[in-house]
């Protein structure tokens, strides 16, 4: 039997996600995207099929490059309005157990200080079940929103990464050392002074001299995701990241990027399996193959082609809103998101690819369609070519993933693919059977590093 893939649920707090337009659908309630009460429901949906984590994307600006136009996006309610999915997050642990918490968060967004209080904080009301997407921030108006007059280039972006690392992993892991929080109602004594300390962290961009303002949560340092495939992310990934998330058009090109990167991991010392892969994939399901290709006609007369080209020419800060559409796309100059390209490259064969395949592309390569069994075979064919869960895409709210959990995910637990219960504990130890990283990885380097008895 074949081990069990590990679901996430890939949503955002907005009205159009990924797959757009689809909220015009009389079926889906995105439209509800402000209310708590959607979302509660969602998590207590996605906990009783035994989803293992809610993924929220998100952003800090709105799409394309300095001199665009946002009328398109703003009219297709591209990601905007788009809310802040942290504010929700510890409401949503409150009325779930066991269900994994990720947000997206850019560099650029949060001041590390801040943001280390923040995610220390959900982390213990989720009893260690909060995870973090690290987004470095390709876009040119999120850039601007918080004082830049540019977008950083892309490779720079990562060096300043490094930098807000260290400094999220002083204050996670080495602020305070274990046994600190004392709670002595005897003596009078709330935690030793001797074991917390100020990290002085001196830097490029940042100094902070600490100490964290919260105790060491059940994880201490978040579950960490990423989603970089340059080869400045796929660096990032291999020296950084838990679980890396991918939407790679096929098996084949999934199974190269998860090579790349795990080729870059001995470098780290890290092993082979120190990162789980995950998918994003988008799912048509039909009791019937006639059943299966109605759905699919109807899905792709629903979706909002102009607005998904305008979505991914925006991650990459260019205006394809402008650009003829048979355009090549090697006469592309983008600061943004350079590894679309490269898949757009991969999938497109005997001629030169263009603006147009960006958009189906985005459209058609991240979805599986079948019936539940024809499904499982994909699936298992994913899970081959190295792939350890599957970031399930919606087409609508809540309805993906009620479809996904009654009609798939029956069929998926007889095949061995996907479990039938919950392991105790926190998210980390659901995924790799411990709460907290462990050396090689650059953040168990600081636990005690501030110890007058572990000088740094």
């Amino acid at each position: 039997m074949p081990q069990p893939l590990l679901y996430s649920a890939f949503v955002m707090n907005t009205a159009s996600h990924i797959l757009h337009g689809l909220w015009r659908r009389d079926d889906g309630q995105q439209l509800d995207f402000n209310a708590l009460a959607l979302w509660v429901e969602l998590v207590k949906t996605l906990e009783r099929g035994r989803f293992d984590v809610i993924f929220f994307a998100d952003v800090h600006g709105v799409y394309g490059p300095p001199d665009a136009s946002f009328r398109r996006p703003i009219k297709a309610g591209l990601q905007i309005p788009s809310n802040d999915p942290a504010v929700i997050l510890s409401a949503l642990a409150s009325h779930t157990e066991h269900l994994g918490l990720a947000i997206t968060s850019s560099i650029v967004q949060d001041h590390p200080f801040s943001f280390a209080r923040k995610l220390s904080t959900l982390d213990h009301a989720s009893q260690g079940r909060i995870a973090w997407n690290i987004v470095t921030n390709g876009l040119a108006n999120g850039a601007r929103n918080f004082g830049h007059d540019d977008l950083t280039p892309h490779d720079e972006r990562y060096a300043w990464a490094e930098e807000y690392m260290e400094v999220v992993y002083k204050l996670w892991e080495g602020s305070w050392d274990d046994g600190a929080l004392l709670a002595d109602r005897t003596r009078g004594v709330h935690a030793d002074p001797d074991k917390v300390h100020r990290i002085n962290h001196r830097g490029p961009r940042y100094r902070v001299e600490g100490p964290h303002l919260v105790t060491p949560s059940p994880q201490r340092t978040p579950l960490l995701f990423q989603a970089g495939s340059s080869p400045a992310g796929m660096d990032f990934a291999a020296r950084h990241a838990e679980a890396v998330f991918l939407m790679a058009p096929a098996p084949a090109l999934a199974a190269q990027a998860i090579a790349a990167i795990r080729a870059r991991l001995t470098a780290y010392g890290r092993a082979a399996d120190a990162i789980k892969f995950f998918q994003g994939l988008s799912f048509i399901i039909g009791s019937t193959e006639a059943e299966v290709a109605r759905r699919d006609r109807e899905l792709d007369e629903a979706i909002d082609h102009e607005a998904m080209i305008s979505h991914l020419g925006g991650v990459m800060g260019i205006d394809l809103e402008v650009d003829a559409l048979d355009r090549p796309i090697d006469t592309l100059h983008t600061e943004g998101a350079q590894s679309l390209l490269d898949w757009v490259r991969a999938s497109v064969h005997g001629r030169v690819p263009t603006v147009r395949d960006i958009g189906l592309l985005a459209s058609r390569s991240s979805r599986v369609s079948g019936t539940p069994e024809g499904i499982a075979d994909q699936l298992a064919v994913w899970q081959a070519a190295g792939i350890a869960g599957i970031n399930v895409i919606n087409a609508v709210i809540p309805g993906s993933y009620i479809e996904f959990i009654e009609h798939l995910m029956p069929v998926l637990r007889r095949r061995g693919l996907a479990a039938t219960g919950y392991q105790p504990g926190s998210l980390r130890r659901k995924l790799f059977g411990h709460d907290r990283l462990q050396a090689p990885h650059p953040a168990a380097a600081w636990r005690g590093a501030f110890s007058t008895s572990h000088p740094p």
